[in-house]
């Protein structure tokens, strides 16, 4: 399994946000870049960032920032929020974006989402936020009536190959990730599921490290130092081949 360190950007700053409400926002440091500098500095391959005014607005707000992060650390980056057009996947993988995650656009524009596989292949993730169950989108602000467990399946069937699951009432709580959702989910799909949401210390990391997900996102854990990430990365790839 591979822990992927989460940096969301928020006017400029990096933040953290409660259950994604855009009102309950606190910031976890001035400098982003830095952040992911001391993230790679941990041991960390890997980088999760969103753009959250990109994905209220669907435009790319913070594209020269995550340039930068991407340029100066040469971690791998998957980023999200606000991307959709094939303009803005071509602009971020352009960049050096290891995977630009689909979410409004994977939902509300299907042709949208398969020009963009037929084309990017492996480089296009989608992002999975739920909440009691159904999608959501707009950087979480709408909620559908799509059930996340068939909207898995579709995506799957239409050769998506990595998601981004979220249950958007853990995230930025420390509560621990769903796990019974994440279980749920891995009996009805076997493509790679990344799992984001609630992780507090290792002992979450040990947990979805068990379900022999493909990944786990930690983020408000991290920066309120209640999991260390060399350990998290040494315990993954301990539990479970990547």
């Amino acid at each position: 399994m591979i822990v992927i360190p989460a940096i969301d950007l928020l006017d400029g700053k990096p933040v953290r946000l409660y259950q994604g409400d855009y009102n309950k926002d606190e910031q976890v440091g001035g400098d982003a870049l830095e952040i992911a500098r001391q993230f790679k500095a941990d041991g960390a391959q890997y980088l999760h960032v969103v753009d959250l005014n990109g994905a209220k607005k669907g435009e790319r707000i913070h594209y020269d920032l995550i340039a930068e992060i991407i340029r100066s650390t040469g971690l791998k980056v998957e980023v999200g929020g606000g991307i959709r057009t094939m303009k803005d996947i071509k602009a971020y993988l352009d960049r050096g974006a290891q995977r630009v995650i689909l979410g409004t656009a994977a939902l509300n524009d299907r042709d949208f989402l398969v020009e963009a596989l037929d084309t990017y292949k492996e480089h296009i993730a989608v992002g999975i936020d739920c909440k009691d169950g159904m999608v959501c989108a707009s950087g979480w602000l709408e909620q559908s009536t799509v059930d996340y467990i068939d909207f898995a399946i579709d995506m799957e069937q239409l050769g998506v190959k990595t998601i981004i699951f979220t249950d958007i009432s853990k995230d930025g709580t420390l509560a621990g990730p769903n796990l019974d959702m994440l279980e749920k989910l891995k009996k009805h799909v076997s493509m790679n599921i990344i799992a984001s949401g609630g992780v507090k210390d290792i002992e979450d990391i040990e947990d979805l490290a068990q379900l022999e997900v493909y990944g786990a996102i930690a983020g408000k854990s991290l920066y309120a130092g209640t999991l260390d990430l060399k350990e998290a990365i040494e315990v993954a790839k301990g539990e479970t081949a990547c």
